[in-house]
């Protein structure tokens, strides 16, 4: 009973995160990663059709099966979510009124860009058949 709870629990939060993850494509602020990381997490504990489904997306399952084996991000992807944090910081800061909000949200802005631009890149070191 009390593993059919987990299950059940893992399952209904696997589907939460996978939802904001893809609600977070279309607002800004919201990564969409994390919670597709998430999302994995909970199925693989919960629903081994639905992990599988996820890792084998076509867009989004290279992405999170590099950084689930190798803790690194593509330099295409760092390039686009770089792109988009700024974009979204951008619109923030535009929109809010208040001059300390305004410096607080370059600040974060800031520390996130350094942070995830720091991430190791993922691909091929040199092209030998032991990388391939």
């Amino acid at each position: 009973m009390k593993s059919n709870l987990k299950r059940w629990i893992l399952l209904f939060f696997g589907w939460l995160w996978l939802i904001i993850g893809v609600i977070g494509i279309f607002v800004p602020l919201l990564p969409t990663t994390p919670f597709l990381l998430l999302a994995t997490g909970c199925f693989i504990n919960s629903s081994p059709k639905l992990a599988h489904w996820l890792l084998n997306h076509p867009k989004y399952g290279p992405a999170i099966v590099d950084w689930r084996e190798n803790r690194a991000v593509s330099k295409k992807i760092k390039r686009r979510a770089s792109i988009f944090i700024v974009i979204s910081f951008t619109i923030s800061v535009s929109l809010t009124p208040m001059l300390w909000v305004k410096g607080m949200l370059v600040v974060f802005c800031a520390v996130l860009l350094i942070w995830f631009n720091r991430l190791p890149e993922s691909g091929i070191v040199a092209p030998t058949p032991e990388n391939s």
